[in-house]
C-alpha cells in the first residue's frame, strides 16, 4: 500500500489546487472508512497495523504450509517471495518511513483498512497452500521464473523510489522529476503493483486478481489521481507531464 508519490515539502510552495469535487469526496469516504470510522480516539497509527500485516506475512503463509501439510516447490517459493517483501517493507519503515503512515486512526478505522485491503491479500496464499482449488498441477518453471523476476523488479522499483522520495523530502522543497521519477511519475506504485501481481500469478486463480483490482481502483487509482492534483502547483509540472508518463514511460 502506497500513500503517496514523488513530491517534496527550498522556496514557497505554492498554494496546493483544489481536487474536483467527486475526487475529493471519493478520498473522504475512503479516509473515513480506514482512519476515522465511527469516530473515537485515534488510538493506533496507521503504520503498526499495515507493517503487523505485512510482517507477519511469512509467519502466516508458514503456518498454512504446516497446518496443510503442503510443502510443495509453489508454496515454497510464494512463502520466499510475499514472506521476503513483508520483511522488506518493515526494513524500510524503519530506514525511511513514509509520514502518511504516520498518522493516527480508530480502532474500527483498523479494522476496515484490514478487513477491506490487509487482509484479503492473504487470501492468495491460502488458496495455494490449502488445497481448496481441488487438484492440479504445480506451477511451471517458466512461471515461476517470471514471478521471480516480476517480484524482483517491482521491489527493486518502489524501494529505491520511496527511498529516493524521503531524503529528497528531508533537504529540499520542490518537484522530483529526476531518478526513479524522471520517465514515470509515479515509480513506487509500479513497483508495489508488480510484486502483488507476481503473487496473484504464482496462485493461477482469478480471486486474487480481483482482489488486486479492486485495492488499485478504490485505493491507489485515488491516491495517483490525487497526487497529480498536488503535483499540478508546482510550475514545472506541465512539462515534466508531457516527457514522462503516469505508470507507463511516456504514457499518460
Amino acid at each position: 500500500m502506497e500513500p503517496s508519490a514523488a513530491v517534496a515539502p527550498s522556496a514557497p510552495v505554492p498554494v496546493r489546487p483544489r481536487p474536483p469535487r467527486w475526487l475529493a469526496r471519493w478520498a473522504a469516504v475512503v479516509a473515513y472508512l480506514s482512519e476515522d470510522l465511527f469516530g473515537g480516539p485515534r488510538v493506533l497509527k496507521f503504520a503498526w497495523v499495515i507493517n503487523f500485516q505485512k510482517g507477519a506475512t511469512g509467519l502466516f503463509v508458514l503456518a498454512l504450509m504446516w497446518a496443510y501439510d503442503n510443502w510443495s516447490i509453489d508454496a515454497w517459493v510464494y512463502l520466499a517471495l510475499h514472506g521476503s517483501y513483508g520483511v522488506l517493507w518493515c526494513l524500510k519503515h524503519l530506514a525511511f518511513p513514509d509520514p502518511g503512515w504516520e498518522k493516527r486512526i480508530t480502532l474500527a478505522g483498523a479494522v476496515m483498512a484490514w478487513a477491506g485491503v490487509l487482509g484479503p491479500y492473504w487470501v492468495a496464499p491460502f488458496l495455494l497452500v490449502s488445497g481448496v482449488l481441488g487438484p492440479r498441477p504445480g506451477a511451471s518453471a517458466p512461471l515461476i521464473a517470471g514471478c521471480i523476476a516480476l517480484y524482483v523488479f517491482g521491489v527493486v522499483l518502489m524501494m529505491c523510489a520511496d527511498c529516493q522520495k524521503y531524503f529528497t523530502l528531508k533537504y529540499r522543497r520542490g518537484l522530483i522529476d529526476e531518478g526513479m521519477f524522471k520517465v514515470v511519475r509515479h515509480t513506487n506504485y509500479v513497483g508495489e503493483m508488480m510484486l502483488y501481481a507476481s503473487f496473484a500469478l504464482l496462485v493461477r486463480h482469478w480471486v486474487p486478481w480481483a482482489i488486486l483490482a479492486t485495492v488499485w481502483i478504490v485505493v491507489f487509482a485515488k491516491n495517483i489521481m490525487m497526487k497529480e492534483v498536488s503535483l499540478s502547483r508546482y510550475p514545472g509540472f506541465a512539462a515534466y507531464k508531457k516527457r514522462s508518463g503516469l505508470l507507463v514511460p511516456y504514457i499518460g
